[in-house]
């Protein structure tokens, strides 16, 4: 089972706090500086649980951006990564405690992500089975036609598709009508509980996933520790609860249950061992500090 995956990878510092900020003042945290984006994270938990996996983005020709690739490389991930001269590779500044992360970010070099790389790279690997879009790209005009060009290269080569939303608060300035009609046609669309807000309007989440399979033929919502939700075309509603464990850092959870799910439904899985998988390699990630395995 060999997956693709195409969006953004960039830095995260990750500033872990246990309570609330002191704004205006000092507030004590653990800081850790690492590799980060949706994407990037998706590909190494993917990794992680055995996929032959290659990430498809952009990072600047700097130090942070050899940084990032070398982490990627010894996690077990291909890298067809192309470093932009003169660019500057992302960052993200990650505010996390146990519970939520609220995310401060420039996204650099991964406005950059090129078409014509992403077609070619996707072109470039005769094994693929499946081709994962992280939503940043399409959420930003710089990259929304490396995006784009991802899901038309992978429909034209035949493999199966899925795209995860990514984040609210960009949904809503891109709009929801303009988001389903990017992603329109998509085998699998997942988003976590407030993307589903922004995308179905509020509601239950089985009747938000069940609203949206008119763009994609299968729907997942992430609940975070109250589990998820697959609704396919056919109706019929799968769910999954939430694994309990004692949670440090949400940061990257999404990315890893995204993973798990992936990796055992590419490999012929049905959607309730999918989402159970999904849900397992989620609950991994809560339990440690950071985005990656």
């Amino acid at each position: 089972m060999t997956v693709l995956v195409v969006g953004d990878l960039v830095t995260d510092v990750l500033v872990a706090h246990a309570g609330a900020l002191a704004v205006g003042s000092d507030t004590e945290a653990r800081i850790t500086v690492g590799g980060g984006g949706q994407a990037a994270n998706t590909a190494a938990w993917l990794a992680h649980a055995g996929a032959d996996v290659t990430l498809v983005a952009a990072v600047g020709d700097d130090h942070a951006g050899r940084e990032r690739i070398a982490e990627l490389l010894a996690a077990g991930v291909r890298c067809a990564v192309r470093a932009h001269a003169g660019a500057t590779t992302g960052s993200v500044v990650v505010l996390t405690s146990a519970d939520e992360r609220t995310m401060i970010t420039d996204r650099g070099a991964a406005l950059l992500l090129d078409p014509a790389d992403v077609t070619a790279a996707v072109k470039a690997a005769p094994g693929a089975t499946h081709l994962h879009l992280s939503g940043y790209p399409l959420l930003h005009a710089g990259s929304r036609p490396g995006g784009l060009a991802a899901l038309t290269a992978a429909r034209e080569r035949g493999l199966t598709t899925s795209v995860d939303a990514a984040s609210a608060e960009p949904l809503r300035q891109v709009g929801a009508q303009a988001f389903q009609d990017l992603v329109r046609g998509t085998d699998l669309l997942l988003c976590n509980s407030d993307e589903a807000d922004v995308l179905a309007g509020p509601g239950p989440a089985g009747e938000q996933a069940s609203r949206l399979t008119t763009i994609a033929s299968n729907v997942v919502v992430k609940r975070g520790a109250d589990g998820a939700v697959w609704t396919s075309r056919d109706g019929v509603l799968r769910s999954v609860a939430g694994v309990a464990v004692p949670p440090l850092d949400p940061t990257g959870a999404g990315d890893a249950f995204a993973a798990g799910l992936l990796a055992a439904w590419c490999s012929g899985a049905d959607p309730a061992a999918a989402l159970t998988a999904g849900a397992a390699l989620g609950a991994a990630a809560v339990r440690m500090i950071g985005a990656r395995p």
